[in-house]
């Protein structure tokens, strides 16, 4: 059973930093695309940003570029998002996916999420 666990999620001013993390078992972690997409209040879900099975590739949607950065430790298991610069429409609930490398129509599985709101 794919288990995607998020944390991290917090309370940010505008401007700030957050790291998010995810902690994934129940399949093959390096042998798949991983992601993050977020929902934030009141709309659909939207993709934040995907990275290949060994963290050579990555890809992020245009608000994103240039403030977030998408990392994996496959040793670990682990899933990570570095969000700076943050803005308060990036107010939302984070979620770890797996698949999902370049957009919603190939995601496969996501975590419960965690919560990151950014606000003064």
């Amino acid at each position: 059973e794919v288990q995607l666990v998020e944390s991290g999620g917090g309370v940010v001013q505008p401007g700030g930093s957050l790291r998010l993390s995810c902690a994934a078992s129940g399949f093959s972690f390096d042998d798949y695309p991983m992601s993050w997409v977020r929902q934030p209040p009141g709309k659909g879900l939207e993709w934040v940003s995907g990275i290949n099975w060994n963290g050579g590739l990555t890809n992020y949607a245009e608000s994103m570029k240039g403030r977030f950065t998408i990392s994996r430790d496959n040793a670990k298991n682990r899933l990570y998002l570095q969000m700076n610069s943050l803005k308060s429409e990036d107010t939302a609930v984070y979620y770890c996916a797996k698949g999902a490398f370049k957009g919603l129509n190939t995601l496969d599985a996501r975590g419960q999420g965690t919560l990151v709101t950014v606000s003064s």
